[in-house]
């Protein structure tokens, strides 16, 4: 895999500044030295790439608090680390904003990541395809994770219904019950492809099935011409994806306004 600055550039280029909508009702508009993603209630809001300085920021973060003010919607600015100017946080949260955890930018070969599938005995994987898979998707994700997840529920059955060759659910299912899920957007006319959301219920952590579906997806991305795999990390997966191999590049705060 090519050095880390190569591949940050890359990420930059291709999936923030080039970002196209993800979903329907959904538009990327570009705002002087800003470029958002905005669209339905139920949608991801926000600005995901700004190319800022001392002398222009306030100025844009004022103005994006009225764009978002205007469209009646909540967002979040994803502030990478290696954004400017220096205090571009600092800023933030003296215009309103809250930030959130940290995470870490990994990525990985997606073609290295494609190994063989090894599950525990009775569980299998089922491509999410219908509205009650998407169910057992959210239904996962609120076990795991504690949090209402009815918007990604909406979100994932807009994609399936729009644009179903952009996304890729899974899940892992023991016995018939889903205890595992993760989804991976494909990003067209990109090297990437970004996983999300994976997450495993309690009682079957550590059994391997958050490995299985990194390799089920990467061999997705793999065979749909995507070299290279995207996480935005939380802590409690970041040391898993680097023993995979993941290279981290940078790390990536929400900055979320109400």
């Amino acid at each position: 895999m090519n050095d880390a600055q190569h591949l940050l550039d890359l990420h930059d280029r291709q999936l923030r500044r080039g970002a196209r909508p993800d979903g329907p009702g959904c538009r990327v508009e570009r705002d002087g030295g800003v470029v958002r993603h905005t669209g339905p209630a139920h949608a991801w809001n926000g600005v995901l790439w700004s190319g800022l300085d001392e002398h222009t920021a306030d100025a844009a973060v004022a103005a994006q608090l009225a764009h978002y003010r205007a469209e009646g919607v909540p967002f979040e600015w994803k502030l990478y680390g290696h954004d400017g100017p220096a205090d571009l946080g600092e800023r933030l949260v003296a215009a309103g904003f809250v930030p959130e955890e940290t995470e870490t930018l990994l990525v990985a070969d997606a073609a290295a990541q494609a190994g063989v599938l090894t599950l525990p005995a009775g569980v299998e994987l089922r491509e999410v395809t219908d509205a009650e898979g998407v169910r057992q998707v959210v239904e996962v994700h609120e076990r795991a994770f504690g949090t209402d997840s009815t918007d990604l529920g909406r979100r994932l059955l807009d994609r399936l219904a729009a644009d179903p060759g952009t996304v890729t659910a899974v899940l892992a299912l023991a016995d018939g019950v889903p205890v595992c899920a993760a989804r991976m957007e494909l990003y067209p006319g990109t090297d990437f492809a970004g996983l999300w959301g994976g997450g495993t219920v309690e009682e079957w952590r550590g059994r391997g099935l958050y490995r299985a579906l990194v390799a089920y997806r990467a061999r997705v991305a793999a065979d749909r011409g995507h070299r290279l795999l995207q996480v935005d990390a939380a802590p409690t997966s970041r040391p898993i994806l680097q023993r995979l191999g993941f290279v981290p590049l940078t790390t990536t705060t929400p900055y979320v306004h109400a």
